[in-house]
Formats: C-alpha cells, sequence, structure tokens
C-alpha cells in the first residue's frame, strides 16, 4: 500500500518541478536535468540548482521534473519531461548537472529482479544503454556532463532501503564510464549520510532535506570550481531544516 500511495504522489505531481528557460538578457551556461532528487526543495529555493547557483555565484536553468525516468515510454508526458532525456534545451551549455534511475528501479521494477531494467540502462562495462547514449549527446553539445547519485537509506525505516543493492550496481557502472571520459563526472553521494541519522531526509525518508540538498549542491559547485580553477562563494547560511 505504502508503495502504492507513493507512486501516486509521483504521478500526480510529477510535472511540477521548474520549468525556467534561459534569459537572454543573462544567459545561463549550466543546465540541470533529472529526477526529484535533484528538483525537491526548489519551492523553498534550497534545491540543488538553487545551491549550484549561490556557490558559484552565476545563473542555473533547471529543468528537472519530480518522478522522471530513463525509460520513460508514454510519449506526451515524455515530452513534457517525465523521460529525462527530453529535458534538455538548447543553449551554450558549459555545465549539465544530471541524476536519474532510481525512480526506473523503485517505480519500474519495485527493485526486484531488476537485471534487465539495470542493463537497459547501462551495460556492465559502462559502454551501451540509454544512460552512455544520452551522455554521448549531451557531450556532442561540447558541454562537461555530472552525474550525481543517490542518497543511501540511513537504516531507518526508509521505504527505499531494499533498492541498495540495485542503486548501488547502478552507479558502479556509472563510475566506470566516468573512467574513459575527461569530461563526464561522477559525483557519489554514497557517503554522506551517516548511519541512524534522519536529518538528511524529508519526513518520507526517501527525498532530500533541505541540508541534503545543500551539501549535494556544494559537492557538485566544487567539481565545477575545482575543473575551472575558481573559488567558491561563500553563501548565506541558511537554515537546514527537513
Amino acid at each position: 500500500m505504502r508503495f502504492l500511495l507513493v507512486a501516486l504522489f509521483f504521478m500526480t505531481f510529477g510535472l511540477s518541478a521548474c520549468t525556467e528557460a534561459p534569459d537572454s538578457q543573462n544567459p545561463a551556461r549550466i543546465l540541470t536535468m533529472g529526477d526529484s532528487m535533484l528538483a525537491w526543495n526548489e519551492l523553498s529555493g534550497q534545491s540543488v540548482s538553487h545551491i549550484v547557483e549561490r556557490s558559484l555565484n552565476e545563473p542555473v536553468v533547471d529543468r528537472t521534473v519530480r518522478g522522471a525516468k530513463i525509460n520513460h515510454v508514454l510519449p506526451i508526458s515524455g515530452a513534457m519531461g517525465m523521460r529525462i532525456e527530453k529535458q534538455y534545451t538548447e543553449g551554450n551549455w558549459d555545465w549539465i548537472i544530471l541524476n536519474g534511475g532510481g525512480n526506473d528501479l523503485w517505480l519500474g521494477c519495485g527493485c526486484i529482479k531488476c537485471d534487465g531494467v539495470i542493463n537497459s540502462m547501462i551495460s556492465a562495462d559502462g559502454r551501451s544503454g540509454k544512460i552512455p547514449a544520452m551522455v554521448a549527446k549531451l557531450r556532442e553539445t561540447n558541454a562537461r556532463v555530472i552525474f550525481v547519485g543517490y542518497l543511501r537509506s540511513p537504516g531507518v525505516g526508509s521505504p527505499i532501503e531494499h533498492c541498495k543493492d540495485d542503486g548501488d550496481v547502478l552507479e558502479s557502472r556509472i563510475a566506470k564510464m566516468a573512467q574513459m571520459d575527461d569530461g563526464f563526472y561522477y559525483v557519489t553521494l554514497k557517503d554522506m549520510v551517516p548511519h541512524g541519522s534522519t536529518s538528511y531526509h524529508t519526513i518520507d525518508m526517501i527525498h532530500p532535506s533541505i541540508l541534503a540538498s545543500q551539501e549535494i549542491g556544494k559537492r557538485v559547485a566544487k567539481v565545477v570550481a575545482e575543473a575551472e580553477g575558481k573559488t567558491l562563494s561563500v553563501a548565506k547560511p541558511d537554515d537546514a531544516e527537513s
């Protein structure tokens, strides 16, 4: 029943994420694509994109959509961003921040016997599948791509606790991709959540709290800053509530 209720939540609110477009008066060079892990806390101005924006002191265009998947097959909602690949919008992007695959595992196969789903997204050697194909298209625009992994369950009653093994397999393959392309970066969150801590998740124990979004955003911004030899801005401290 819990799985069904959460699935209905995603179906109802999946298209409620930010849909901003590039501003011709203040052109951005950073684009964010992905699912609710990046989109969460957007309404309070504390999403990952907001934190990256403040940390680097430059605009970020956020096209993330809650509930989005890699393998989404419905054409209309897919074109609206439920298929992560379709979130891309034209621009002079230097960086594209990306995530995805969690909803494919959880809502697609229930994190049970997901080998086929994982293989469709990315092969064991990291060279083929929908994720490598999508990243290859993004890299053809000359943008560098940062793929952000997922938060892990803290082991205190999360409904996605049983997804850990499949998530580890998926991300290990993405990490292999990063070893083959100097312009593709993998940011792991595997070590972010202390065991037993509830501070990094919202009350549903699935999505990131404000604290988590802040920490994720800082990790991503650090990749950009280090690659470009820049210093991160010192952002005003924010209230790290769930």
